[in-house]
């Protein structure tokens, strides 16, 4: 029983039901529903999915680049960095695509692979039951599964019915994003350091990219819709050099989303029996290292090839937990300590710290 189908949750349906597993997903939100409008697929991001066979899928809906161009508070490139090709020299780096695409992507081959996604629903209490697990679900049907798999997000209701409990961290930042037309010059991410934000470009097709915006020193309040695009446009006016080419297109954006930056981190286990938590359950990253999906997608994969190669379930998570700890704490650390600099308008201080990280996080899973 899986609960959660975003990412972490419909890559390990995949892997799990692909070695035999009979799996089962529990998903809140109705089908077709999705969060946010874009996001980034890096090299660990592809060469898992390239292990799952959905790598060209996603070059195809997507936007293949190769580099991250800084722009400094005065409109001048301040650095480049180059990021590490992982599926070969004749593949990009690095992928922006459509959430909905990615989730479309994933669904229909989770389906294929034979789990039943199951939407509307949510767990609502986990009972050990010797070697099995006893789950109750909101309509209040109650399953008996041997293996409870959380990959329901930051605000994870399986950790928490597991005991598991950590913080939410928020760094005082609010993160823009606004669906826009993709620029004919927006071939790679573009960053901008401003006197007190960040802001970007990010194309994810052919045609689209979004705009994003990190906003420092503020609450986590919520604005009305109708508000959202017209404070954006504000905070990119003190922004020099091609944001100003950007700004108009936020005026005809009917997408935008404005959400805190927070961050968790599981310091001790992250199963207890025979329930686990992945992804942004268990590890939580800001986005400035936009690798959360990265982190997530082989989640999945290693998730099912820890319990392919042990014979008790139990040893299977504690295996995936010591194989994924210490890379998933490096980059929720790095992306904290980047936003940090950010604050700071220590910006090229950062620079050098987001190229180590990816080329760190294109070492083997």
């Amino acid at each position: 029983m899986i609960v959660g189908a975003g990412v972490a949750g419909l890559t390990v349906a995949i892997a799990l039901a692909r070695k035999g597993w009979r799996v089962d997903v529990a998903e809140i939100n109705p089908r077709g529903a999705t969060a946010g409008w874009g996001l980034c697929l890096t090299g660990p991001s592809l060469r898992a999915l390239d292990a799952l066979g959905l790598a060209e899928a996603c070059l195809a809906e997507g936007y293949g680049m190769n580099v991250i161009t800084h722009v400094d508070v005065n409109g001048r490139i301040a650095d480049e960095v180059r990021l590490p090709r992982l599926l070969g020299a004749h593949r990009p780096a690095m992928v922006g695509i459509a959430r909905p695409a990615l989730h479309r992507i994933l669904s229909e081959e989770a389906v294929r692979s034979g789990a039943v996604v199951r939407h509307g629903l949510t767990v609502t209490a986990v009972d050990e039951d010797g070697d099995l697990v006893r789950v109750r679900l909101s309509d209040g049907t109650v399953r008996t599964a041997t293996l409870v798999v959380g990959a329901d997000g930051i605000r994870s209701s399986v950790r928490s019915l597991a005991g598991l409990e950590t913080t939410l961290d928020y760094h005082g930042q609010m993160a823009w994003r606004a669906l826009v037309p993709r620029p004919a010059w927006v071939t790679g991410i573009h960053q901008f350091a401003g006197e007190a934000n960040t802001a970007g470009i990010v194309p994810i097709s052919g045609r689209q990219a979004y705009v994003f915006l990190t906003e420092n020193g503020v609450e986590p309040d919520a604005l009305p819709d109708a508000e959202l695009a017209p404070r954006l446009r504000q905070l990119l006016e003190v922004f020099p050099g091609r944001v100003a080419e950007i700004r108009p297109l936020v005026s005809g954006s009917e997408s935008v989303v404005r959400r805190p930056v927070r961050t968790a981190l599981l310091a001790g286990a992250w199963s207890r029996g025979n329930r686990v938590v992945i992804g942004d359950a268990a590890h939580a990253p800001a986005p400035q290292m936009a690798s959360g999906a990265a982190l997530a997608i082989e989640d999945g994969l290693v998730l099912a090839e820890e319990l392919e190669r042990h014979k008790q379930v139990r040893a299977g998570l504690e295996a995936f937990t010591a194989r994924r700890a210490k890379r998933c704490r490096t980059l929720v650390e790095t992306s904290v300590t980047i936003v940090g600099l950010e604050q700071a308008r220590r910006h090229h201080e950062a620079y050098p710290l987001t190229d180590a990280c990816h080329r760190r996080m294109a070492e083997p899973a």
